[in-house]
């Protein structure tokens, strides 16, 4: 068996911020594009942001060419995965055998390999470093770890911008911890899960549910926040996470950001 089979064997391991391996992706490694075949990808809400923006398409349109709409286990919240090409090794649409169409512009889960993330806590209460955790995802062809770069998981985040997909993120991420956190008795209506995908997953849609529905009769918005939501998605995200939090999560006696006009 060889190297790279018997890592494949490994159990994961907990890795932290600080948690140093070697590994280096490029053209001159054998197993160049492999990790790009195969895949189970769950597209987060800045993905879909920055792949619509590169493709210059509407949200409506790239969820329809490029995504599956799952729920995701344990939550019952809906997801979006990427729809894979429909041929033998089941290929990524964005890769081609000299590298990735939209490397700039790639994938939350394509920026961490090989490593994958979990956490422990809502995001609003994490950020230490003990909330975090890490760990390899450990394939039988990949060479990668047979390089010589040496990195930490944090010099790894920084380098590959998956830092800033993650704090762009947390939102998301928190509402999800926080529904798995619900009894498995409480199911959302059809209606709820709409509003989810939408203010996540389709950003057009969204605002155009903000500015063109009564939406805006029922809530007091801010002017500015108004004027930087209309032409900035990544603030329109978090609005829109900011939102179902308020609506679908937080009890009537907590402290709501969003008030309902009288």
């Amino acid at each position: 068996m060889s190297e790279s089979e018997n890592k494949a064997d490994i159990v994961p391991v907990r890795m932290g911020r600080n948690t140093g391996f070697q590994f280096e992706c490029h053209k001159g490694v054998s197993c160049f594009t492999k990790c790009c075949r195969g895949i189970d990808i769950i597209l987060t809400p800045y993905d879909i942001i920055r792949l619509k923006n590169k493709l210059e398409l509407p949200s409506e349109e790239f969820l329809a060419i490029y995504t599956v709409p799952q729920l995701y286990e344990k939550t019952d919240l809906p997801v979006v995965t990427l729809k894979l090409l429909d041929d033998d090794i089941r290929s990524c649409p964005f890769v081609r055998d000299e590298g990735c169409l939209v490397y700039d512009d790639r994938p939350t889960t394509c920026r961490y390999y090989p490593l994958g993330v979990g956490n422990l806590s809502h995001g609003e209460e994490g950020g230490d470093d003990d909330k975090d955790f890490f760990f390899f995802v450990n394939e039988p062809h990949c060479k990668g770890f047979d390089e010589k770069k040496e990195w930490t998981v944090d010099s790894w985040r920084k380098d590959q911008g998956v830092d800033i997909h993650d704090e762009i993120n947390a939102g998301w991420t928190d509402l999800i911890v926080r529904k798995r956190s619900f009894p498995p008795n409480i199911k959302w209506t059809p209606k709820a899960k709409e509003m989810f995908f939408m203010a996540c997953y389709n950003i057009d849609a969204f605002k155009r549910f903000v500015f063109e529905s009564p939406f805006l009769t029922k809530f007091e918005v801010d002017e500015a926040m108004l004027e930087k939501i209309k032409t900035d998605d990544i603030a329109l995200l978090e609005f829109g996470l900011l939102w179902l939090k308020d609506v679908f999560f937080l009890k009537k006696d907590e402290n709501k950001q969003f008030k309902v006009k009288k």
